[in-house]
């Protein structure tokens, strides 16, 4: 039997909790547990259909386990035995282990329509040969429908548009696409751009059966209309992977995500942790549960373990929610909670907008318009959320609107933020969408 002091189950989230352990326990032992030959990037599958254009260029490379010392063995956990502290892998072979860490991920989710299991239907799963079937099946379709207008389906849409002549039709249940995380105005804009590349987008509709024989032929609505399609997406979001915890006698809760507490800890063994889509999560702003995933949330989960493992110091605050996207060379993004979610909780909030460039003088080469909305709390002058569109600068800003919210900043806080600017860079210090956004709503406040 092998031993090691820490035993982590998993691919992504699992090597960043290595890396995490390995920092702050220099002595211990290491080793990861996987099925797979190879981790894709999760993140940028619908990138492979385009930009990428392969999945070999989507993979994590096994060198990050080898320079931080994490010994990796190829095969599949199929049992644990909490009482021995033992993992029994499919080849026969067990392995020891001190502190164990589930990072098993998520599984694709598929959705009980009628004629889901036919040919030429696709979850999105990260295994390497199957989605290198997925993406030759691709060149020789010429009408793809894609169910589900979440981060998955607009950014497969906008991808899978590039290069190849195909009819592309998304289905989304709700009034707008990505409206899960983003207000009304962001999602209109991004519709926007993704019909500008030809893309049909048909939202406030469901998919009840997909038709053919053995092979896709179309899709039938809830209304009653027919689609063309010889291929069908699923990219209506992920579940826990949580089997093997299950069968290991682990507390279950949210969604069947492992049930963890503050310190990413297991609510039925402290040696167990628990990390990524698998582990149970829970909002930043009132505790309850949530079922976001997103690899940064994993990411920040699984340096928590990694931190805790032997010595329980780092909390985790809990999920904020930070999106962000490109469609049609236009990025949107998203950090905390709507407008539509605060009203929807019964919360006054004050609105304060901008727009700006983010360059000075507009002029510069690659300039582009960001437009940023920022909600805060009306009692208190707390930063609730904020939503950003424009060049790919957005993408860090919307991190700068995150950290904000973590650590409760109110407007007056935001006013007197101190920034670096330069001409080809940023905004202008006098017109910075952050702090402008935060000034406008001053007036708005309760004394």
């Amino acid at each position: 039997m092998r031993k090691s002091d820490v035993v982590i189950l998993g691919g992504t989230m699992g090597i960043s909790a290595g890396m995490s352990c390995r920092n702050h326990y220099p002595d211990k032992t290491i080793a990861m547990i996987r099925k797979e030959v190879t981790v894709q990037v999760p993140c940028g599958i619908p990138y492979l259909f385009g930009t990428v254009a392969t999945p070999e260029k989507n993979i994590i490379p096994d060198r990050i386990l080898e320079s931080n010392q994490i010994e990796l063995i190829q095969d599949d956990a199929i049992d644990v035995d909490r009482s021995k502290k033992v993992v029994l892998l499919a080849s026969g072979e067990t392995v020891g282990y001190e502190k164990l860490v589930f990072a098993t991920g998520s599984l694709p989710l598929v959705p009980p329509i009628h004629g889901v299991d036919k040919k030429g239907v696709f979850p999105v799963q990260k295994d390497l040969s199957y989605l290198w079937h997925l993406l030759y099946q691709m060149d020789k379709v010429e009408n793809v429908v894609i169910i589900g207008g979440g981060f998955i389906g607009v950014e497969f849409a906008d991808e899978c548009r590039k290069n190849r002549d195909i009819n592309i039709t998304v289905v989304e249940m709700l009034p707008h696409c990505l409206q899960v995380s983003m207000d009304e105005e962001f999602c209109e804009e991004a519709e926007s751009a993704l019909a500008e590349t030809g893309v049909k987008i048909i939202t406030n509709e469901r998919v009840v059966s997909i038709l053919g024989n053995e092979k896709v032929t179309g899709v039938e609505l809830a209304s009653g209309k027919k689609i063309n399609a010889d291929m069908v997406i699923l990219g209506l979001g992920a579940v826990p992977n949580t089997s093997l915890a299950g069968k290991a006698g682990l507390e279950l809760g949210f969604r069947n995500a492992v049930r963890v507490d503050r310190h990413m800890r297991t609510v039925t063994d402290m040696d167990v942790f628990a990390c990524g889509d698998c582990a149970e999560k829970f909002s930043f702003f009132d505790g309850r549960p949530s079922g976001i995933m997103l690899a940064s949330v994993g990411s920040s989960e699984a340096r928590i373990v990694g931190a805790n493992l032997f010595s329980p110091t780092c909390y985790n605050i809990g999920t904020v929610g930070v999106f962000s996207t490109l469609i049609n060379e236009r990025a949107f993004a998203a950090a905390g909670i709507t407008e539509r979610y605060a009203k929807e909780a019964g919360c006054e909030t004050v609105i304060g907008t901008e727009t700006s460039t983010d360059t000075h003088p507009a002029g510069m080469p690659g300039s582009s318009v960001v437009k940023l909305k920022l909600i805060f709390a009306k009692d208190t002058g707390v930063l609730l959320g904020g939503g950003l569109s424009g060049g790919k600068s957005v993408g860090e800003m919307i991190n700068v609107v995150s950290a904000c919210i973590q650590h409760r900043m109110t407007a007056h806080d935001i006013i007197m933020f101190q920034m670096g600017t330069h001409p080809a860079l940023t905004p202008s210090p006098i017109m910075y969408p952050l702090v402008n956004a935060a000034c406008k709503c001053i007036g708005g406040f309760k004394n």
